[in-house]
Parts: C-alpha cells; sequence; structure tokens
C-alpha cells in the first residue's frame, strides 16, 4: 500500500474545514431562529433573551466561519514557516 501523500492530506483537511465551517453556519442558523421563535411567543422564555440569542445566532452565522478561516489560515503558514526535515 502506498501511503498518502501530502495532496490527499491537505484535501482531506479543506474537506474536514468546510463541513466545520457549514456544521457552525448551520449552528447560526438554529441558534436565529430558537430566538425567532422565542420572540414570536411560540417558546415561553423571556423576550430580550429571544432577541440575545436571536443576535448572537446572527454574529455565529456570519462572524464564526471567517474567525475559523483566519486562524487555519494563520496555521497553514506557520506550518509552511517551519523547515521539514
Amino acid at each position: 500500500m502506498t501511503s498518502p501523500t501530502f495532496r490527499d492530506q491537505d484535501e482531506t483537511r479543506a474537506r474536514r474545514r468546510y463541513m466545520i465551517m457549514n456544521v457552525a453556519r448551520l449552528g447560526g442558523v438554529a441558534l436565529l431562529m430558537f430566538g425567532i421563535a422565542i420572540t414570536q411567543g411560540v417558546v415561553d422564555l423571556p423576550f430580550a433573551l429571544g432577541v440575545m440569542i436571536g443576535v448572537i445566532g446572527f454574529a455565529d452565522f456570519f462572524v464564526l466561519p471567517l474567525v475559523l478561516a483566519r486562524v487555519w489560515k494563520s496555521q497553514n503558514s506557520a506550518a509552511e514557516d517551519t523547515p521539514k526535515p
């Protein structure tokens, strides 16, 4: 058997990161919908809590994937700077 090449490892890492970013977005949508349900009275919780959860979900949907991409990009550039044996 042949060992996986660097290209295969990079593709696997990219696929995993893409899935993580999409799960983060789906989590943001779920929080946003839950917050909307609270503010509309579907779920019996305080209105202010619904607004806070909705705002967090909104931010999670738009901001978290960008933060993850920035962290992963900095990890990639740091890994490229280290000498390979």
